[in-house]
């Protein structure tokens, strides 16, 4: 004989399922979190993977958490969205880490974690110290240049997980770019997220573009003809710009008319 359960029980059944979950997710991340806040009141800037392991036991968030390390993982990403409301630097620097430690294969932690250290954490640091108008331009750029290079480092981290992950080249090329106002490595990172498979169309284009700007015409002449044979013949690609673009440094480079670059002649593909 069955018995069947009215719905509004089945619902609460499930509520409190749910509450059983998170309740068992708190209990798990205390452990795992007192390690990490005892390194920060010591005085510790940044703690890497081997530190996490030499506090928290070798293997232990692997064979205690097992399946449960993608949940915790995400759980413990919305403790650091609210760490990085109020603005503690320490605790979110450790979080991030945490985090990334706990399940490296989202991306997601990896690109936004190290936005919030080399965007967020500066600023934070310069009004922590009088703000902008009373900081100097050394001292700033100072802050700058820690914060990326702890971003920085966190990319490389992400890399060793996911080496052709053309998102990851480009943060750092655009944390260069927007942070840095370093053109030379930013153009660097540009053109390696380029040779990607998973790169986006305008990331070749930014890379000559960052080659015009710093006076490096002829490189990046014969990087946009490559790249206009390389690509698709698309409306995403945007082949007629790259074109535009060839056609204005050949005035530049003065190229004579006889050598200068022909595209082929293919059918656009929709």
């Amino acid at each position: 004989m069955k018995f069947l359960l009215h719905p509004l029980l089945i619902r609460l059944s499930r509520i409190v399922s749910i509450l059983l979950l998170l309740v068992l997710l708190g209990l798990l991340a205390r452990p795992i979190e007192a390690p990490a806040w005892k390194a920060v009141k010591a005085g510790q800037s940044e703690m890497n993977l081997e530190a996490f392991e030499g506090a928290l036991g070798q293997g232990l968030i692997i064979g205690v958490l097992g399946g449960f390390r993608a949940i915790l993982a995400d759980f413990l990403w919305i403790r650091t969205n609210i760490i990085w409301e109020r603005k503690d630097r320490a605790k979110l620097d450790s979080m991030v880490r945490l985090v990334t430690t706990l399940d490296p294969r989202p991306d997601f932690f990896w690109i936004n974690g190290s936005r919030m250290i080399a965007y967020d954490v500066p600023n934070w640091r310069i009004r922590e110290e009088g703000g902008y108008s009373d900081v100097s331009e050394e001292r700033q750029q100072a802050i700058d240049l820690e914060q990326s290079a702890q971003a920085f480092d966190l990319i490389d981290q992400a890399l060793n997980f996911h080496p052709n992950n053309a998102r990851l080249y480009l943060e750092k090329a655009q944390i260069y770019l927007n942070r840095l106002k370093d053109d030379a490595n930013a153009a660097k990172w540009f053109l390696k997220a380029s040779q990607q498979e998973d790169a986006p169309y305008f990331v070749g284009r930014i890379h000559a573009e960052l080659l015009r700007k710093q006076g490096l015409d002829a490189e990046a002449y014969d990087f946009l003809k490559n790249l206009h044979i390389e690509l698709p013949n698309t409306p995403s690609a945007q082949k007629g710009i790259i074109l535009e673009r060839i056609v204005d440094l050949e005035k530049t480079l003065e190229i004579p008319p006889r050598e200068r670059f022909m595209p082929s002649k293919e059918p656009l593909v929709k």
